[in-house]
């Protein structure tokens, strides 16, 4: 084979590897509305207001005859989305590493949570228990699609182009956030110029961001390729049962690797918090500082812009000082922010401000710097399965923190009580990640040490 074949060969490979990526970018750009707009700005409030208007003379709604606090509910719904997609991720992941078939499972989840966030719509008068379902959909066919998409980056990019890839489709969604965000704002606060009521503008908010979702996916589904793996016949009976057992020997061997264990407890307990602060504080901004729809998409807009440059700022600091460190003083940050949070008078926007920039500097580099350090305690050879853990980790654990906070509302009737009871999480977490020691961690596990880590 010629030379020059060879050459042409290769820029074809990249080329194509090039549209793959551009195209597995627009997952993010297509998924991010759902988390930014319905879960982190609208939904809470809109779902609480509607389970308050179903509420008994008490303030009680009743599902399944369980007495709850209409408060509640959403943190409550919220927390069962979770518990749901830690059951269904693993399936999923198994089937799609058993059948190299990982699109249609994409397509089927994307589609599955775009339909439930677009039934969003409907959700008027007091239909809470419609709201809840289609939450609790929507939550857990995003966590099983997040899975299959991170998939794809081990096959789309060599590793010395993944750090790349990677922050490239955070910034993608990031962006998506934010455009979406703005337009949400303008039919918020200019509903009256457009015809329609407020409550008609949330649910228009709601609905849009499903439609986003599905019609941005039709590019990674374009793009994408399946790659088929073999598979022993072994595998073949039981996809259920394989799912878990993959898992149970990727727990068995993470037993062999203790340090790296530890760290991933330590990542369980402070990312639950990190994840319960962003889908609970619109409740708290708006039913215990009571504030306005437009402040809290204003606040959430400053969050997603600073969240890019704390990440930047935090990665700098890493390479001087060392991301465990970096990782810890975040921790401290979120501990004193969750506590000036607490002491925030209602009413004050400027001071929720305040606050939303203190969790925008240390949201996205805190999980960004926890993402980076892990990958430094995987074996070689292990990153899928340890990866796959992580993830587990990430989007399927992080249902304590919504279960204490509407378990605190409901005991005491105060989110600002609910809200400082967080910090539990942060405190654990410091403590926990402080007593690995991470540089015998990484020599453990057979990586070399970097000179800062």
């Amino acid at each position: 084979m010629g030379t020059d074949t060879v050459r042409e060969r290769a820029a074809d490979g990249a080329a194509e590897r090039r549209r793959e990526q551009r195209g597995w970018y627009f997952y993010d750009w297509a998924c991010s509305v759902y988390s930014t707009s319905v879960l982190t700005v609208f939904l809470g409030p809109y779902l609480t207001s509607v389970a308050k208007a179903a509420a008994d003379a008490d303030g009680f709604v009743h599902p399944l005859g369980i007495p709850l606090r209409a408060g509640s509910f959403f943190a409550y719904s919220v927390s069962a989305s979770v518990l749901l997609s830690i059951f269904v991720m693993p399936l999923a992941g198994a089937a799609a590493d058993r059948t190299g078939r990982k699109k249609p499972l994409l397509a089927l989840s994307a589609y599955l949570g775009a339909a439930a966030t677009a039934g969003m719509f409907f959700l008027d008068g007091d239909r809470y228990l419609l709201g809840g379902l289609l939450l609790i959909v929507a939550n857990a066919s995003l966590a099983v699609s997040m899975v299959l998409y991170n998939s794809y980056l081990p096959q789309i990019a060599p590793p010395e182009e993944r750090d790349a890839v990677s922050s490239k489709g955070w910034a993608f969604g990031y962006a998506a956030g934010s455009l979406v965000l703005v337009a949400n704002l303008v039919l918020y606060t200019a509903h009256d110029s457009f015809g329609v009521s407020e409550a008609m503008a949330v649910r228009i908010c709601l609905a849009s961001a499903g439609i986003w979702w599905g019609a941005f996916t039709l590019i990674p589904l374009k793009r994408l390729r399946d790659r088929r793996t073999p598979h022993s016949p072994e595998d073949s009976p039981g996809r259920t049962a394989h799912g878990w057992r993959q898992l149970a020997a990727t727990v068995r061997d993470m037993r062999r690797q203790p340090l790296t264990l530890a760290f991933l407890l330590a990542y369980l307990v402070y990312n639950d918090g990190i994840q319960t602060v962003i889908s609970q504080a619109s409740v708290y901004g708006s039913e215990e500082l009571g504030l306005d729809q437009s402040t809290l998409i204003v606040a959430v807009l400053l969050v997603q812009l600073l969240a890019v440059a704390g990440a930047l700022g935090m990665g700098r600091l890493a390479r001087t000082y060392g991301a465990k460190r970096i990782i810890l003083g975040s921790l401290v940050a979120w501990t004193l922010t969750l506590a000036a949070g607490y002491f925030l008078p209602s009413g004050a926007p400027g001071w929720f401000f305040v606050l939303a920039a203190g969790i925008g500097l240390v949201l996205g580099g805190s999980q960004a710097l926890s993402r980076s350090l892990f990958s430094h305690l995987v074996p070689p050879g292990k990153e899928a399965e340890y990866f796959s853990a992580y993830e587990m980790s990430d989007r399927g654990m992080s249902w304590l923190g919504p279960l204490l906070f509407g378990v605190t509302y409901q005991l005491t009737g105060s989110y600002r009580d609910a809200i400082i009871s967080l910090v539990a999480f942060f405190v654990l977490g410091f403590v926990l990640l402080a007593r690995v020691p991470v540089r015998r961690a990484v020599r453990d596990a057979g990586n070399p040490v970097p000179a800062r880590i």
